[in-house]
């Protein structure tokens, strides 16, 4: 008798977490579901997936959700900790708030939710897999927070991948490039709530709408992100970081090799700072 493996993957109401379950779910995984909005829970249903409403920043949901799984599939192969937004704007304007609500579901969040998780991963020897940003590394005007919160899933990522290897969980970090998705749009909307007359960056507006689209500049499809992370998952030797996506290595690269005052000036450039206010 085969057994069937078990993933469960957060934020699949559309985008990159709706595409990694309808690709897990075709390589025979039984796949768990979770998306916030109950409006989006039928239509998960619907697919075929274990729909599970939860809002990752809910400490008690979370843990009754561990508490469910422990009871229902006494194990889990797979979490893929996908839930998150980006939060747009300058970081002034953001204020600590804005921070804080960014790191809450970004960072937070995943550490909550894999620490409930924890027993049933290892029990399977199971695997992590968080999904981070190629705008961990390159940091980019208008979006610090969403760029801080990245670098935090990194170097988070690096060390649940020390302290759970001797429970034989493995870790692995993923930093998607520009991924077709509703990222854009939700980012757009985000920006523009921020965006106000008052501020000192208003004549700066379009430099910030720019940065809010530019995650959907020439996107790779979602579902070609998602078998290829399905690809690396099932290698026997799983790699510990992978990139995906149109920009997801070029943009690291760029980072790594160019002169710091280089790049900071066609950032400055390419989002209309170059300019005295």
């Amino acid at each position: 008798m085969t057994t069937q493996f078990t993933a469960l993957i957060t934020g699949c109401s559309s985008g990159i977490g709706r595409a990694l379950a309808e690709v897990f779910q075709a390589a025979g995984y039984k796949v768990w579901a979770t998306a916030r909005k109950e409006s989006d829970l039928a239509a998960l249903s619907a697919a075929g997936f274990n729909a599970v409403q939860l809002d990752v920043n809910d400490a008690s949901a979370v843990e009754q959700l561990g508490a469910r799984l422990a009871e229902e599939i006494g194990g889990l192969d797979v979490l893929i900790n996908n839930a998150g937004y980006g939060a747009m704007g300058p970081l002034l304007d953001g204020g600590v708030e804005g921070m804080r609500k960014q790191f809450e579901t970004n960072v937070f969040a995943l550490v909550g939710i894999t620490r409930a998780l924890f027993p049933l991963l290892r029990r399977n020897k199971g695997l992590v897999v968080n999904i981070g940003s190629v705008s961990g590394v390159l940091v980019t005007p208008f979006a610090g927070a969403y760029c801080a919160s990245k670098a935090a899933v990194h170097a988070l990522t690096d060390a649940l991948r020390l302290e759970l290897a001797p429970f034989s969980i493995d870790v692995m970090e993923v930093q998607p490039g520009a991924i077709a998705s509703s990222f854009g749009s939700n980012a757009s909307q985000q920006a523009e709530q921020l965006i106000d007359e008052k501020s000192p960056w208003w004549p700066l507006r379009e430099g910030i709408r720019a940065r809010a689209n530019a995650s959907q500049d020439n996107p790779t499809p979602a579902l070609h992100f998602a078998r290829n992370l399905l690809a690396a998952v099932q290698r026997d030797k799983r790699p510990r970081l992978i990139r995906l996506g149109n920009g997801s290595h070029m943009l690291p690269l760029l980072a790594n090799l160019l002169p710091k005052a280089l790049l900071e000036k066609g950032l400055m450039k390419r989002f209309g700072l170059n300019r005295t206010l």
